[in-house]
């Protein structure tokens, strides 16, 4: 009987002793029983769809130890955001976006914390990516591309090398040739160069709320000087759209967008086709360089969802070095993988390389709230229409009230 006892007892021991180990273990690393169907919805852009799938296959093939069911869904990154917000339970479990929104979605308790691999993604990708991709400290995103910026394209036949790094004088060539220089000063994207390369600062307030000075000294000189801009004979405004018709008809020779229409102005321009960091231009201080946001996409985890090991290994998946590869391959975007970036074949691309250039003089997109874009895109919208009614100062004065009011 004692000797009995004593196996029971020993029994009980390392029954207690394995399932505090279990209890102990992150629910993280756990996933589900190979048993169990791990069902997720993935969100990408219209575009981008047949390659997702592509990359979504390999990943089912690559990984046999579970029963799959991903399905994909139609959300570009512009409104990631704001499809989540609609209805967090039915959204996307893993669902690519712009890293503008990352503070916003953070906020809200969308995103789940990448609490696997977090160390190999940080050292494989670039440090602005991976910055953009954070917040405190906190991976809360996998870095996707890092090619979400802007820059200059021109048409060499026009303008020389020296010519592009000046505003005044593209302007200038420009008119003499009766031809059209584009940016879209009513998208308060593009916009924000002016002012952020005079020193302008877009911050997040302890109230979580926007800071913004465009309306200072410097802010009015910025602002002077988009007037003057729009008020030239050789601007002109609008979409992809009328850029790319602007390119193909010989109307526009020189424009401020991404990589996403390099490859139908370089098919417009042909052996003219030519890009570089934006130009400088002139206030009563001297000469500016046109600054920029420097942005980053990036596929985040649902919080909500019931799968949060899975969706983490599908977005290592997509974003890893061969499939940010695959992304350049297929449709250009630039890779945020360090080893991607260095190919050979993104070095020699020379929307890539323009933008580049143009991140020296980048700012991040993180601290940029959603109650910036509203009252910018309104004070871009005044300048193109010409309308004066109101000073320069009293126009950024109501656009910085209205941007920091907003809770």
């Amino acid at each position: 009987m004692k000797k009995l006892l004593a196996v029971l007892l020993a029994s009980m021991m390392m029954l207690t002793a394995c399932t505090k180990k279990n209890d102990s273990k992150p629910a993280d690393d756990m996933g589900q029983d190979a048993n169990t169907k791990v069902t997720l919805k993935v969100w990408a852009s219209q575009d981008d769809q047949e390659m997702t799938q592509k990359m979504v296959d390999a990943f089912i093939e690559a990984h046999p130890e579970k029963q799959w069911d991903i399905t994909l869904a139609v959300v570009g990154e512009p409104d990631a955001k704001t499809k989540y917000l609609e209805d967090p339970a039915v959204a996307a479990d893993v669902f690519a976006f712009a890293n503008d929104q990352l503070n916003d979605l953070v906020s809200a308790g969308a995103l789940y914390k990448v609490t696997r691999n977090a160390d190999d993604i940080k050292a494989r990708n670039s440090a602005g990516s991976v910055g953009a991709a954070s917040k405190d400290d906190q991976l809360y995103a996998y870095p996707m591309t890092a090619d979400n910026g802007y820059f200059m394209f021109y048409d060499k036949s026009v303008f020389t090398e020296e010519d592009v790094l000046s505003l005044d004088v593209m302007l200038e060539k420009a008119a003499a040739s009766n031809k059209k220089v584009l940016m879209d000063l009513s998208n308060g994207w593009y916009i924000a160069s002016f002012f952020l390369g005079n020193g302008g600062k877009l911050s997040i307030s302890p109230e979580n709320t926007q800071a913004c000075d465009f309306n200072n000294e410097k802010g009015v000189q910025a602002g002077e000087a988009i007037k003057n801009f729009a008020a030239h004979s050789a601007f002109t405004t609008g979409d992809d759209s009328v850029l790319v018709a602007g390119f193909e008809n010989g109307e526009i020779a020189a424009a401020v967008t991404g990589t996403w229409n390099a490859e139908k102005i370089q098919t417009a321009l042909k052996d003219n086709y030519a890009a570089t960091k934006l130009p400088s231009y002139t206030t009563t201080d001297g000469l500016v360089q046109l600054s920029s946001f420097a942005g980053y996409k990036q596929l985040g985890i649902n919080s909500q969802t019931k799968f949060p090991v899975e969706a983490m290994d599908l977005a290592d998946w997509l974003t890893n070095e061969q499939n940010q590869v695959l992304r350049f391959e297929t449709k250009g975007y630039g890779p945020s993988n360090l080893n991607a970036s260095q190919s050979d074949a993104v070095q020699a691309n020379v929307a890539l390389a323009a933008l580049a250039l143009q991140s020296q003089f980048a700012v991040s997109q993180n601290d940029v709230l959603g109650s910036y874009w509203g009252p910018a895109e309104a004070f871009g919208a005044a300048m193109e229409a010409k309308d004066y009614s109101k000073t320069v100062q009293e126009l950024l004065d109501e656009m910085v009230a209205q941007i920091t009011a907003a809770k």
